[in-house]
């Protein structure tokens, strides 16, 4: 086992990072402007109707003055005010803007401030496609909107929270990150533990909720075909009906409980894609004992990266329980989970090595180029057109990727569709592009939604 001071020089280096995803790096007070690109659908980009999709930075109206944080949902947007206020915007069909299923939805894209947060000083801002949470300077964690696949962590059968209402089962504990697939949550702790909760299946929140091996979709048409004796197309329609039916009976976690895998290591960083989750522990590799779960491991003399997946999206099949190492020689230490690409920033620089250079690790799907390189997508390689620039952090979206570096500039690649990009066209782009209509401006900090992004840029 290696030394208490590496475990917690780790440890250090992961609270500075999420520190900056809170909007304000190395501990220095930052306050900023919002802009959006991107589809403005539901009004996520804050432009009023009949506001079309922005392609291009625009300015988000009706901010307070001074923002120190942002947060990209599915199809909403989250910010904190520099009281500690948070104001939210864009779709509300579940009620994650808390103001109320009744709001007149000609009004969603105007961002108004979240009641029910008074006596909270906000910190950090995160959501899902349904809900919405904070992370109070006191380590609680709130949240509201409308789940049924147990997304709110509130307690057995709560699917819908007006309000902002405070997870008690986590109310002992120093909330420092939470994250949202489109089903399943986890929460990390301030000393390094990590929890989990909702939509279970597949082994997303690893062993938690797993009871049986779950079918393939290949597996599962060959039953029903055997079954009713019918075509393929009929055995897709079946399957489509039985998923139906078991609408009503979920594997759901009502609360936060412990990830059990990863009990006895310190987690530094925790993303959940669509439905995998992205886990990044400190100092030493272990033995996973669980069902339904293909476990990736990316380390080297000091990191793990452990991933929970159910779409093979660094290519494995699901199986038996096993270990999986990948080698690597690089050290991550921050990632974004999105629907089926991943993205992992690392140190490149080896030991000794004067500065600190990084890079951008990418895999999954590339359908629109999302992974910004050429090359074997079912395992993590590096983005090489942005080998120069030193990066802090990288937000991965739907089917496009947004990347910070120290010097404030933004990156973006991918489908270009509805503006995504903020490049002025819907063309995609198959590497990395700088956004130079931000020209002259230090952005502090990126955040990609399903089909939008934010950006939180300097006064």
């Amino acid at each position: 086992m290696r030394s208490l001071l590496l475990a917690r020089t780790c440890a250090f280096a992961s609270r500075r990072f999420l520190s900056a995803l809170a909007g304000c790096g190395a501990g220095a007070p930052c306050a900023g402007v919002v802009y959006g690109f991107g589809d403005n659908s539901h009004g996520a980009v804050g432009q009023p109707p009949p506001a079309a999709d922005a392609y291009v930075t625009t300015p988000v109206p009706s901010l307070p003055p001074s923002v120190s944080a942002v947060a990209a949902g599915h199809y909403h947007s989250l910010a904190v005010s520099a009281a500690g206020e948070v104001w939210a915007w864009g779709r509300n069909d579940e009620g994650q803007l808390g103001r109320g299923l009744h709001s007149p939805r000609n009004t969603w894209s105007n961002a108004e401030l979240v009641r029910g947060l008074e006596n909270v000083q906000v910190q950090a801002v995160s959501a899902s496609g349904v809900v919405s949470a904070a992370i109070g300077s006191d380590g609680s964690l709130w949240i509201w909107g409308r789940s049924k696949r147990g997304q709110l962590g509130l307690g057995k059968g709560i699917v819908e929270a007006a309000v902002p209402s405070k997870v008690e089962a986590l109310a002992s504990y120093d909330i420092v990150k939470v994250s949202f697939g489109w089903g399943h949550a986890m929460a990390l702790t301030k000393d390094g533990k990590l929890f989990g909760w909702g939509y279970s299946e597949n082994g997303r929140l690893g062993e938690m909720g797993q009871s049986t091996r779950a079918l393939s979709a290949e597996e599962y048409i060959g039953k029903m075909a055997d079954k009713y004796s019918s075509s393929m197309l009929e055995a897709v329609e079946k399957m489509v009906e039985e998923k139906i039916r078991s609408e009503d009976n979920m594997p759901i976690i009502w609360e936060p409980s412990l990830v059990h895998e990863v009990s006895r290591l310190e987690v530094s960083d925790v993303s959940c894609g669509l439905d995998h989750s992205l886990i990044l522990c400190c100092e030493y590799l272990f033995s996973l004992q669980t069902k339904l779960l293909v476990c990736i491991f990316v380390m080297d003399n000091t990191f793990l990266v452990l991933l929970f997946c159910s779409l093979g999206q660094l290519g494995r099949k699901a199986g038996p329980p096993k270990l999986l190492p990948v080698g690597m020689s690089y050290k991550p230490f921050s990632m974004s989970a999105s629907v089926g690409h991943s993205l992992t920033l690392c140190h490149t620089t080896t030991e000794g090595t004067d500065g600190v250079e990084t890079g951008l690790l990418s895999w999954g799907w590339n359908c629109s180029s999302q992974l910004g390189r050429p090359g074997q997508e079912d395992i993590p390689a590096l983005v090489d057109c942005l080998s120069t620039e030193r990066l802090v952090t990288a937000s991965a979206g739907r089917v496009h990727s947004v990347a910070l570096t120290s010097k404030g500039e933004v990156w973006t690649w991918g489908s270009g569709r509805n503006g995504r990009l903020g490049l002025g066209s819907s063309i995609d782009e198959a590497e990395p592009c700088l956004v130079d209509t931000l020209e002259g401006v230090e952005v502090l900090q990126v955040a990609a939604g399903m089909d939008h992004s934010l950006l939180l840029v300097s006064e």
